[in-house]
């Protein structure tokens, strides 16, 4: 992976730089997902100004989130995303999934955004022109939240040595498609979620009181 900081790290992969692990199976299943309030709020990387993470609670689904991106490097960057909180073992996980209503309003806004890119809405969201699941090891929630990303470097080695390790397609020659249905997803991430075969070093954000709605007035999720 390569990307200037962990904030720029999900939007940088899908604007060309390398991608994160995708999966066409959800990691969790409905007795796996957990719901945390300290997950909620504003996050930043304090080492980088550029954009949050904003957690919602997903007014629409028990238990579930709204994941909001903003990259505030001027073109307006977002995205918005549904998110599964889910325990494995005594591990905390996040399952992320690009949200409907970010195609929605990207294809409102996309002739607006062509004259303004500050007017972009959810842009980040058409990366994903097939719907797929990502996941992210979550190592604390507070006192900051600790997220570790998975490394296609990393499933490139793995998969050289192991290559029945887990289901796949392999998009490039360091791109790969997770096929394997839930349950071996889950055994998959189980078996490798320790050490660095699978997930880089944590990326640190902290909890900011500034909301994405102070920064980018235009930003609005379509609910």
């Amino acid at each position: 992976m390569r990307a200037k900081t962990f904030l720029f790290y999900l939007p940088a992969v899908l604007l060309g730089g390398c991608l994160p692990l995708v999966s066409l199976h959800p990691l969790y299943t409905e007795k796996n997902i957990v719901f945390k309030e300290e997950l909620l709020g504003v996050w930043a990387d304090p080492n980088s100004p550029e954009g949050a993470w904003e957690f919602k609670r997903d007014t629409e689904s028990e238990n579930a989130y709204k994941l909001a991106l903003t990259l505030d490097t001027g073109d307006g960057l977002k995205g918005l995303f549904d998110a599964h909180l889910l325990k494995l073992k005594d591990q905390l996980y996040l399952d992320i999934y690009p949200a409907e209503e970010g195609f929605e309003q990207t294809m409102k806004g996309i002739e607006k955004a062509a004259k303004d890119p500050n007017n972009a809405v959810w842009a980040l969201n058409l990366f994903f022109t097939v719907p797929v699941h990502t996941f992210l090891k979550i190592d604390s929630i507070e006192p900051q939240l600790a997220i570790r990303l998975t490394d296609d470097e990393r499933m490139k080695k793995l998969l050289a040595e192991n290559p029945d390790a887990v289901e796949h397609f392999v998009l490039d020659e360091s791109r790969f498609l997770l096929t394997a249905p839930t349950k071996k997803l889950q055994a998959f991430v189980l078996k490798y979620s320790d050490g660095d075969k699978l997930f880089d070093k944590p990326g640190i954000l902290k909890r900011t009181k500034v909301s994405m709605a102070e920064k980018t007035p235009e930003n609005k999720t379509g609910r």
